[in-house]
């Protein structure tokens, strides 16, 4: 297949309420959404690595400017007939994961269109439903948490994550576990904290929580190892999860129990399989994480929480949740089950009108 243009948009998408974590606030979130085209075909990705580089060394305006003066004329032209070949050709640059799913993963959605066939298929998915748990970042008060915490529970989403910052930390749990004694909850640090942190880490043990996930170094899997042994909740691996072979070594240093994964934190969809199903292989379970993408990202990441060894209720968020309008149409929507299903009519694509309000800077690559 070969490539014949790009068209990358860096645009920001207004939150209804800041999103506050160990590493700052969002009061929008900057995404880099990508249109190729094939031949008679033309399909859309989205990549969201936020506006500064503070979840990783990434950025949206990082990624913009790498997609349209190096990554996409490296591409462009080029006939790719796997994911693994696109791949292969990007490989002359190193890291960069966000940029490089930008354009993986529209490969994988211009094979939808070319095929006829829906992504969870072509990714070895089923089509069925899958489960989105409840998510909740730093709020104003104890109060203001625990009252929204409690619609969550009352709604019957069967899984609480909370973030948790310093000063945001033991105090809350204790008062989220007080008031929900038997609530699957866990914790996200977002490389908040460090091994100096152990006494608080063993305080945090007594609340009975899934995991805690991220609670080091966004770089780092040794110290994640020795965290591992030296408490009992199980760790999950989600910033420091950025390719393959960081799954292989984690897993071979028993760095965790639980893999998030983001397509866009490993560098496409073909690297986000390959991940899985190492887990699968080592009786890891994994789950799907989202960036707070319009419905044009969160759909492929439903499409991927499909596979087997998706076993946790992920952050896959109907478009209500952050946006007052989604930049992608249709908008996702929750079952009364709380859960999303996969998608057999064709993935969400940007509304023209959004797209134009929410655009701070476009490119064209094509064939020189």
């Amino acid at each position: 297949m070969l490539i014949d243009s790009l068209d990358i948009y860096h645009v920001a998408m207004p939150l209804k309420y800041p999103w506050r974590t160990a590493y700052g606030v969002d009061y929008e979130i900057h995404s880099v959404l990508v249109r190729a085209k094939s031949g008679d075909y033309h399909a859309w990705s989205e990549s969201t690595p936020l506006q500064m580089p503070t979840y990783s060394p990434e950025s949206a305006a990082g990624v913009f400017l790498n997609l349209s003066e190096y990554f996409g004329p490296h591409l462009v032209g080029f006939d790719c007939e796997t994911a693994d070949d696109m791949n292969a050709r990007l490989d002359l640059f190193k890291g960069n994961p966000f940029a490089k799913a930008a354009l993986e993963i529209a490969w994988w959605t211009l094979q939808v269109k070319r095929q006829g066939k829906p992504l969870h298929e072509l990714l070895g998915g089923a089509a069925r439903e899958v489960s989105a748990g409840a998510d909740f970042g730093i709020q104003d008060s104890f109060d203001m948490l625990l009252g929204n915490i409690q619609t969550a529970v009352d709604a019957g989403f069967p899984r609480i994550k909370l973030k948790v910052a310093r000063g945001w930390d033991v105090d809350m749990l204790a008062a989220v576990r007080g008031a929900f004694p038997e609530t699957r909850i866990h914790i996200d640090c977002n490389s908040g904290y460090s091994l100096d942190d152990l006494d608080l880490f063993k305080q945090i043990d007594r609340f009975r929580l899934e995991f805690i996930e991220q609670p080091l170094a966004n770089n780092d899997i040794l110290d994640h190892a020795e965290l591992a042994r030296l408490i009992d909740t199980p760790i999950c691996l989600d910033e420091s999860v950025t390719g393959v072979r960081v799954v292989e070594q984690a897993l071979l240093a028993g760095a965790c129990k639980y893999v998030n994964v983001k397509p866009g934190r490993v560098g496409g969809l073909s690297n986000a399989v390959k991940i899985h199903d190492i887990c699968q292989d080592a009786g890891v379970p994994v789950w799907i994480g989202g960036m707070l993408e319009s419905a044009v990202g969160s759909a492929v990441c439903i499409e991927l929480a499909t596979l087997p060894n998706v076993l946790y209720p992920g952050d896959l968020f109907p478009s209500s949740r952050f946006y007052e309008r989604d930049l992608g149409q249709p908008e996702i929507e929750l079952t009364e089950r709380k859960t999303m299903m996969p998608f057999t009519d064709g993935l969400p694509e940007p509304d023209e009108e959004l797209l134009q309000k929410y655009t701070l800077q476009r490119a064209t690559v094509v064939v020189p």
